[in-house]
C-alpha cells in the first residue's frame, strides 16, 4: 500500500502532520525542547531503535525544525538545536500536553509540570486568541476560506468552504 503524502494536502493540520505526525518524531522534538541535544541522550531517554532515531533527526532537520551543530571531531559527534521554526512548535506541543495532562496523566497526575518565568506560576497551556485574549475552543471558533485554500484530495470541508 502506497503511503500518503500528507504534505501535498492543501491543509496546515495535514501538512504539519506530515513533518511530526508520528510519536518518534513529537518526543524527539520534547526532548530536545527540555535540553537533550545529543543522538545518545535521546537514545537513551527514548529507548528507539537507532536507525528510528536517526531517520527522525534527518526528517526534522530537513523540514527546518532543528539545526545540527558539530561539537566533536574524530569522530564526529553532533548536537540537534531547535530552529525558529522549531521554537514555533513549541506551543503546540505545549497544547498537545495540557490535553494528555487532562486525559491521559491517569490517577498520579501530569508528569511534568510547566513553569511560566514571567508570571512565576505552575501553569497549563491554552490557545487564545490573538485579537482579543480570549480562549480558542471547539464552541468558540468557526471556519472560513483562506487564501491558500483550494479544491483537491483531502480537503474536501475547505474546498465546500470556497
Amino acid at each position: 500500500m502506497a503511503r500518503t503524502d500528507f504534505s501535498r494536502i492543501a491543509c496546515s493540520i495535514a501538512r504539519s502532520a506530515a513533518i511530526v505526525g508520528d510519536g518518534w518524531a513529537l518526543l524527539v522534538v520534547r526532548d530536545i525542547t527540555l535540553g537533550l541535544h545529543r543522538f545518545d541522550e535521546i537514545q537513551r531517554d527514548l529507548g528507539v531503535a537507532t536507525n528510528v532515531l536517526s531517520d527522525r533527526l534527518q526528517r526534522l532537520t530537513a523540514c527546518g525544525l532543528l539545526e545540527k551543530h558539530r561539537y566533536e571531531q574524530h569522530p564526529d559527534r553532533y548536537e540537534y538545536l531547535l530552529t525558529e521554526k522549531g521554537r514555533d512548535l513549541v506551543p503546540a506541543l505545549l497544547a498537545l500536553m495540557a490535553w494528555g495532562d487532562r486525559w491521559e496523566a491517569g490517577p498520579d497526575g501530569p508528569p511534568l509540570l510547566m513553569h511560566h518565568h514571567d508570571c512565576d506560576h505552575t501553569t497549563e497551556a491554552t490557545v487564545t486568541c490573538r485579537r482579543c485574549g480570549h480562549e480558542l475552543t471547539a464552541d468558540t471558533v468557526d471556519y472560513r476560506p483562506g487564501p491558500g485554500g483550494r479544491t483537491a484530495p483531502g480537503t474536501a470541508l475547505i474546498a465546500g468552504l470556497l
